[in-house]
Parts: C-alpha cells; sequence; structure tokens
C-alpha cells in the first residue's frame, strides 16, 4: 500500500438503511462476511449488535478496521480469512450480511491493479496472496483465457481478445492493466458515447477468475447457513445480475420451494425449509439514496431468516453458478 493511502473509509455503503429495517431488531451476534471499509459492521454495531466478527481477506481492510474499530473496543472481532469459511469462525450467530464485488477501496487504488482506468501493476488479488491476474494472462492457455471471458465476463468478443492476449504476450509479457486495457480495446468497436468501457468485461471476468468469486458466493451462502441461529438473518447486497440470480435461487431453494426442476421429472418430497424470505423481491435503492450515491443503481438486497431446520447442501448448478468447462 502506498504510504499516503488514506485510511478513512472511503465509500457509503449502499442500502444500508433498508438492510437495517429489513433485520430489526438488531441484537446479539453478528458477521460481516465482507468487511471492506466497514460500513456496513459500524452501522449494526451503532443498530444495536452487541459484537461483530469482520471478516475479510483483504489486509487493507483489517489495516483500516484497527483505526475506526477502536470506537468499538472489544465489541468488534477482526478475522483475516475468506468469508465462504465464516463457519469456521463463527457459530450461532444472530446474523450474517456480505457486500459482494469489488469495493471502492480496491478500485481506487492504482497498486492494487483492479482498475483499467488507473495504470498500474496487473494484479487484482483481493487477499494480495497467491497467482495474480499477470500470472493468469501470461500462463493461461488461449481456450482457457476464452472461456473465462465469455463465461465471467459475458464478452461476445472472447475468442479475439483471448488470441490477441497470447500474441501480445509473446512479443512481452503483460503485466500493467494499462497495456492489457489496450490490447482489449483493439480487439473491440470504437467506444460510443454512454457506452461502458471496452475493458469493462474482461477485466471483471479475469478478477472474478483470480478471486474465485463465484466459488466464494457459492460457498459462503452454504457457510452462513451453517453459521447462523435459528431465527438468525442473511442479508446480501449484490450489484452484478449472475450473483443476484446465484443469491435468489439459493434462498428459494432452501426456502422450501420445492417440486420438479423440469416438467419431466417426478415430484420430489418436501424437504425441511433452512430459511423464511423476508422480501420475495430484491430491494433496490430509493431516490433519495440515488442521489447521495449514485454507485448503489445497480445494487440489489436479498435478505432471509434462518429455521431451525438442519443445514444441507447444494449443488452448484442449483443456483445457476457459472462454470468453467474445466470445472463442469
Amino acid at each position: 500500500m502506498a504510504a499516503d493511502a488514506p485510511l478513512a473509509p472511503p465509500h457509503i455503503p449502499v442500502l444500508l438503511r433498508p438492510l437495517l429495517k429489513a433485520v430489526a431488531p438488531v441484537s446479539g451476534i453478528w458477521v460481516d462476511g465482507t468487511l471492506g471499509a466497514g460500513g456496513y459492521a459500524r452501522g449494526l454495531l451503532d443498530a444495536g449488535a452487541e459484537r461483530l466478527i469482520g471478516i475479510d481477506r483483504d489486509p487493507l481492510a483489517h489495516e483500516m478496521a484497527r483505526v475506526w474499530g477502536a470506537d468499538y473496543g472489544d465489541r468488534l472481532q477482526l478475522v483475516q480469512a475468506n468469508f465462504a469459511e465464516m463457519d469456521a469462525h463463527a457459530e450461532g450467530v444472530d446474523g450474517v450480511v456480505l457486500d459482494l464485488g469489488v469495493s471502492s477501496m480496491q478500485l481506487d487504488r492504482a497498486e492494487r491493479g483492479f482498475s483499467f482506468q488507473k495504470d498500474g501493476p496487473l494484479d487484482m488479488r483481493m487477499s494480495q496472496d497467491g497467482p495474480s491476474a499477470a500470472d493468469l494472462v501470461n500462463e493461461a492457455g488461449e481456450a482457457e483465457l476464452a472461456d473465462i471471458l465469455y463465461v465471467y465476463g459475458e464478452e461476445r468478443a472472447s475468442r479475439r481478445i483471448a488470441k490477441a492476449i497470447v500474441r501480445a504476450r509473446a512479443e512481452a509479457p503483460i503485466e500493467t492493466t494499462g497495456r492489457l486495457s489496450e490490447i482489449v480495446e483493439s480487439c473491440l468497436p470504437r467506444q460510443k458515447p454512454g457506452q461502458s468501457h471496452p475493458a469493462t468485461r474482461s477485466f471483471q471476468a479475469l478478477r472474478i477468475a483470480v478471486n474465485d468469486e463465484y466459488g466464494a458466493l457459492y460457498q459462503g451462502l452454504m457457510a452462513a447457513e451453517r453459521a447462523l441461529a435459528p431465527g438468525g438473518a442473511l442479508a446480501v447486497v449484490t450489484f452484478h445480475s449472475v450473483e443476484d440470480r446465484m443469491v435468489k435461487r439459493f434462498l428459494q431453494s432452501r426456502a422450501g420451494q420445492t417440486g420438479r426442476a423440469n416438467r419431466y421429472q417426478p415430484l420430489t418430497e418436501e424437504a425441511p425449509a433452512q430459511f423464511t424470505l423476508i422480501s420475495r423481491k430484491a430491494i433496490g435503492p430509493d431516490e433519495d439514496e440515488l442521489r447521495i450515491n449514485p454507485r448503489a443503481r445497480s445494487a440489489k438486497l436479498r435478505v432471509a431468516r434462518r429455521t431451525d431446520a438442519p443445514p444441507g447442501e447444494i449443488d452448484p448448478t442449483a443456483i445457476s453458478m457459472p462454470l468453467l468447462k474445466k470445472d463442469r
């Protein structure tokens, strides 16, 4: 991290007010599985949580929390881990909140390599550990790169971009966000006013692959089910349609909405529901929040409450988790 990087929380937590309203009254022990800059954690502690376990794999989140967390003393417990493992650090809790995707504190730092808008090392690791995006871009085969771009980024020009990456890295390793962005841009039509940047989908796909974000969400939802006490609340904020679909289908399946997966299968015996839905539809931002925080425009909140049914397992395909060819 740069020596002059600010430690103050740099963003406004999205959908915090409707989240607190949906899970009210807030009490007992909560887990913030994506601690980030601590917006949700502080909101929950201020709303009445007796103790909060803040989990994040990013060391920067913990460095920041040691500053703002001083106000809460031993009511705040910090754990550096992936939220997919939360049940190893929390049991019988009263609530779990997850805010998915990349955070502004990661995007805004060029040295983290998440953004094509700021030239920096091609990194993208949330944990700042393990293989980086540069490793993936320079070592993966052309077919694997194309699959990642298509499945995780929904990039139609995935094969063309993958071929260009392989051709470019033969000349010199691709080590910066700026060079990768130029390679992607060279494969796509000129950007029209109002359109997203040509590299948006490719950078999203590589970030998801580097951090196994869909795998972490799949494992994290089941870990939350195991960690929650009966009556405990699960609140998940998403910004991406694929993640929202995974959360939606997980909660639907765990709320006892069973039957035939398709019309050719026989009816199955109804299993005990692990959750009850607090809201059947996703909760979005109101006009007041959009005026204050335009970032909230694509955000969706889904909330459910844990029953006393024992936890179980669910196949990733049942919740529409995108899978690469090698994982199918």
